[in-house]
C-alpha cells in the first residue's frame, strides 16, 4: 500500500510538474555515475505513458520504443520534447541513462 501510495505521489508531482510550464524539480544536484535508466524512465514517464509504458491517452507507447528510436533520437525528443511531450522531463545524466534503456525496448 505504501508503495503504491509513493508512485501516486510521485507520478503525479511530476505529471503536474511536466504540465504545470513552471521551473520544475532536477535530478542535477544528485547525479550518479551510474543512473539506472530503467528506475528513472519508471518514476518519471508513468504517469503520462502508463503504469508500464504501454501508451494512456496522447501519451504513446514507450515500451518498444527502441523498435521505432535509435538512442540519439528517445534523447533528442527527452530533452526537446515532441508533440505533446515537455522538454526536459529528466535531465542530464538521469535523460541520457533513460534514453539508452529505452533504446534497448524493442
Amino acid at each position: 500500500m505504501k508503495k503504491a501510495m509513493l508512485t501516486l505521489a510521485i507520478g503525479s508531482a511530476i505529471f503536474l510538474a511536466a504540465c504545470g510550464g513552471g521551473k520544475t524539480a532536477t535530478n542535477e544536484g544528485t547525479k550518479t555515475a551510474a543512473a539506472d535508466g530503467e528506475t528513472i524512465a519508471m518514476k518519471s514517464c508513468i504517469s503520462c505513458h502508463g503504469s508500464e509504458l504501454q501508451g494512456a491517452g496522447n501519451a504513446p507507447a514507450i515500451n518498444n520504443v527502441g523498435s521505432r528510436l535509435s538512442e540519439a533520437e528517445i534523447l533528442d525528443v527527452i530533452k526537446n520534447g515532441k508533440n505533446g511531450m515537455p522538454p526536459n522531463v529528466v535531465k542530464g545524466a538521469d535523460a541520457e541513462a533513460v534514453a539508452k534503456w529505452l533504446a534497448t525496448q524493442k
